[in-house]
């Protein structure tokens, strides 16, 4: 069953020709060539495969692409060259919380998920925010340092 599913993605309108349960995940990859988007586990525990969906931190793995539907989808890709990107990334690098940079993006859209909620996170909030996406190499006190710094140098713009 092919259904024809509109949504915006990474600020373009886009129309798509999927079966309407096929994982938003695989959309994103296979037919709009996005490969920052990852998959990990599969099962929604680590955080690899994470888009804001209406500004709702989600995992792509979960959810079948037909439920996006004039929906507003933003991945990694969608905040590479924007101002609070820029701000995260340095962050991340200045604190040391990448190594292998498998799950940076889903740390930095958790992170940005998180400041656009709340510009001035505890570090429990900030703990609580990334919980759901894991890391094998940096460990979570370095990211949970970025976000920090994210938070103090992105004052206003979150």
């Amino acid at each position: 069953m092919i259904n024809e599913i509109t949504l915006r993605l990474n600020g373009e309108t886009r129309t798509l020709d999927v079966n309407p349960l096929k994982r938003l995940l695989d959309v994103l990859r296979e037919d709009c060539g996005l490969s920052g988007i990852k998959e990990g586990c599969g099962e929604g525990e680590c955080g690899a495969c994470s888009v804001l969906i209406d500004g709702v931190f989600m995992n792509a793995c979960l959810y079948p692409v037909g439920k996006a539907e004039g929906k507003e989808v933003i991945t990694i890709e969608g905040l590479v060259g924007t101002e609070n990107y820029e701000v995260l990334k340095e962050s991340f690098e200045q604190a040391g919380a990448v190594q292998c940079g498998f799950c940076s993006p889903g740390m930095i859209m958790a992170a940005e998920s998180l400041l656009r909620k709340n510009p001035h996170p505890t570090e429990h909030q900030i703990r609580e925010a990334i919980s759901g996406n894991l890391c094998r190499c940096t460990g979570y006190n370095m990211i949970v340092e970025a976000v920090q710094l994210a938070s103090k140098r992105g004052e206003g713009l979150w």
